[in-house]
């Protein structure tokens, strides 16, 4: 029986054995886990015991971010082998649903997500997996950022669905992993600088090494001001809202251009108020991001490339025997964490 990191109840962790189901079927492959990140997901889980409908009524193992060693294959398995350096896209739809034959398979409401109650995550030594969600790494990704493949995901959904043109200029409010990662994906993307913008000085000085990323601490400076004098008072064409912080959109329309869009990528806690007259009168565009479909493709192709590299933003790792350490650091919330890893 494997041990796995078992969130037990609220505030309540344990590293033990636990029965997890272990047989590779046709078109699946077991993978080694080699490093696992946490997200902000596995530690509100640990905190609250829930994330809106989804509630933590029994254990269950954390840890969604994740890449490691294939070392058995199902019959029907092709394109892959034992041996491969992987990542895996956490969510499974059914293939069938109406969701998934128009594409937008994370919006499927049958997905089963790692680490989404009652499905059991990946903080365990093995764990299978189907193959058409298992993505080979290239020999320049480390684990470490294979790992980070799932929370860019994120990034790459929201840049995709922003409809970013060359040049444009965007803003992101929030400089957590996710904001970070949108703005460079949004660099990745066509823009020609990123606004970050946040309370958190270290934070900031994290996303100011990437070059086009401009920080502005929001707790000194006005936001709309600074977007105001860098734009000749037009507007970002683009604005993302990473923060999820309710307080962010009572001022978010003062930052995008007549005819830009709003890119909703942070969830809220509760409903927010939306001006709908100024969105009406600057014909703001709006889209919202869930999670990502098919974009692991696209990251890694990024990553192997040279063009993206996220390895700045891996503040500490952790072995496995201190996982539940590294949880508590995590609820801490330092400033100067970005992203925090555990490798088994």
């Amino acid at each position: 029986m494997p041990r796995a990191l078992v969130l037990e109840q609220i505030r309540k962790l344990s590293l033990r054995d636990i029965d997890l189901p272990q047989e590779v079927g046709p078109h699946d492959v077991r993978i080694k886990i080699h490093t696992v990140g946490i997200c902000g997901s596995d530690v509100h889980y640990y905190t609250h015991g829930r994330i809106g409908p989804f509630v933590v009524n029994a254990p269950m193992v954390l840890g969604h971010e994740a890449a490691g060693v294939v070392v058995e294959t199902g019959k029907d398995v092709t394109h892959l082998k034992a041996g491969d350096r992987v990542c895996m896209e956490p969510g499974i739809p059914d293939a069938n649903s109406r969701a998934s034959r128009l594409g937008l398979y994370n919006i499927d409401p049958a997905v089963t997500f790692w680490a989404t109650p009652p499905v059991h995550g990946v903080l365990t030594p093995h764990v299978v997996h189907p193959a058409n969600y298992t993505y080979k790494l290239p020999d320049r990704v480390s684990f470490a950022e294979g790992a980070m493949v799932e929370p860019f995901a994120v990034g790459m959904q929201a840049a995709q669905k922003a409809k970013i043109a060359p040049g444009d200029t965007a803003v992101v409010t929030g400089a957590g992993p996710i904001g970070i990662m949108v703005a460079i994906a949004a660099l990745a993307g066509g823009c020609a600088r990123v606004i970050v913008a946040d309370f958190a000085q270290p934070k900031l000085d994290i996303a100011a090494q990437y070059q086009g990323i401009l920080p502005i601490n929001i707790g000194k400076r006005d936001l709309a001001e600074e977007v105001k004098q860098l734009t000749e008072g037009w507007g970002a064409d683009v604005v993302f809202e990473c923060s999820g912080s309710p307080k962010a959109w009572e001022t978010l329309l003062d930052l995008p251009r007549p005819g830009g869009a709003v890119v909703a990528v942070g969830l809220p806690v509760e409903p927010v108020g939306l001006d709908i007259s100024t969105a009406s009168t600057k014909e703001i565009r709006f889209e919202t991001v869930f999670r990502y479909a098919h974009q692991y493709d696209r990251a890694i192709a990024l990553m192997g490339s040279g063009r993206v590299d996220l390895k700045p933003l891996i503040t500490e790792t952790f072995p496995f025997e201190e996982s539940v350490a590294a949880f508590d650091r995590a609820a801490e919330g330092r400033p100067g964490d970005v992203k925090l890893q555990i490798t088994l």
